[in-house]
């Protein structure tokens, strides 16, 4: 990113900052970038480390207003600008100590440093090291990973969604009669 990018980039997250804390989420990153005649302001959002679960979209619609009222009474950002508020999603690669915190119960696949892999579900991390179960060791020292991702699991996401009572029928209608025309 060139000099003017990053300044206008730092200026946006000395304003915003406060409003993310006040909401009691974490400013994951801020961007600025030239679309045209206007520039994009992208800010990703993100629950604390030690919380649990996704930052959801009534939450994040709520501090959008916020951090668009503050930016436009503020000086950070002359001139016209669209504003893109975003979450780091499950693509998001797990690189900082604050990620493995917040991907806790989710299962992971780990690259490591001598070029294997592990997967399983992230229990916790304490001491500099990943709790897993489900996996092939119970534990793998953060120092060893060169880097992590989330795998998304289709069906826990259904149950959860549906909740447990709700059956999901992969084809539904099979067993029916089909009427086909000649």
């Amino acid at each position: 990113m060139n000099k003017a990018k990053q300044a206008g980039a730092d200026k946006v997250r000395r304003v915003v900052e406060p409003v993310v804390q006040d909401a009691d989420l974490y400013l994951e990153d801020v961007t600025v970038t030239l679309a045209g005649s206007r520039s994009v302001v992208r800010i990703t959002l993100d629950l604390p480390e030690d919380a649990l679960g996704n930052l959801g979209l009534d939450r994040v619609a709520e501090v959008s207003r916020d951090i668009n009222t503050v930016l436009d009474t503020s000086n950070a950002f002359p001139g016209a600008y669209t504003l893109e508020i975003s979450t780091p999603g499950t693509s998001r690669p797990l690189t900082e100590l604050r990620h493995f915190k917040r991907a806790r119960g989710r299962i992971v696949r780990l690259a490591l440093q001598d070029g294997g892999t592990v997967e399983g579900r992230l229990a916790d991390v304490e001491d500099g090291n990943l709790l897993l179960t489900d996996a092939p060791v119970e534990s793998v020292a953060l120092a060893d990973v060169v880097r992590g991702a989330i795998q998304v699991e289709l069906k826990r996401a259904l149950e959860v969604d549906l909740g447990p009572e709700m059956a999901v029928d992969a084809n539904p209608g099979a067993d029916a009669p089909h009427d086909e025309e000649v």
